[in-house]
């Protein structure tokens, strides 16, 4: 049985990777020819790194080191148009309601309260990079 810092660990190890490919992917966006994906893109980038931070944090509260973040992570090969890079957003946001509906599951008090907000979070920007609604979010079907 994992603990509750082996949990927020992976969730950590997560959020790295989202924080990673969420900027090169805001590189491989136009301010001025895309801004709606700009500002979704960035938008996204930013709540993920206060996400990472939250959870540095919390582990450091709880007397564990936090997990660091790798040299670098897989990053799709082809980013050329827009609906290619929402299409990797929208697999980060998914990636990352699974880890937190996996840690929604698996805690209790202030940790699940803040699992619940990330995950519904993370739901409703997969939607607004395409995704299709779903009743349970970050659950497979």
């Amino acid at each position: 049985m994992s603990t509750e810092p082996d949990r927020l660990q992976r969730v950590l190890a997560d959020e790295h990777a989202a924080v990673y490919v969420l900027g090169v992917l805001g590189a491989q966006t136009s301010q001025s020819a895309q801004p709606a994906l700009y500002a979704a893109v960035s938008a996204a980038y930013a709540m993920h790194r206060a996400r990472r931070d939250h959870l540095i944090a919390t582990l450091a509260d709880q007397g564990a080191a936090p997990t660091a973040a790798a040299a670098a992570y897989r990053v799709p090969a082809d980013l050329s148009t827009p609906d290619q890079i929402a299409a990797a957003a929208r697999a980060v946001e998914e990636g990352a309601a699974t880890a937190y509906a996996s840690l929604v599951g698996s805690s209790v008090g202030e940790i699940r309260a803040w699992a619940i907000r990330a995950l519904t979070d993370a739901a409703v920007r997969s939607l607004g990079f395409g995704a299709v609604p779903s009743a349970l979010p970050g659950v497979p079907h």
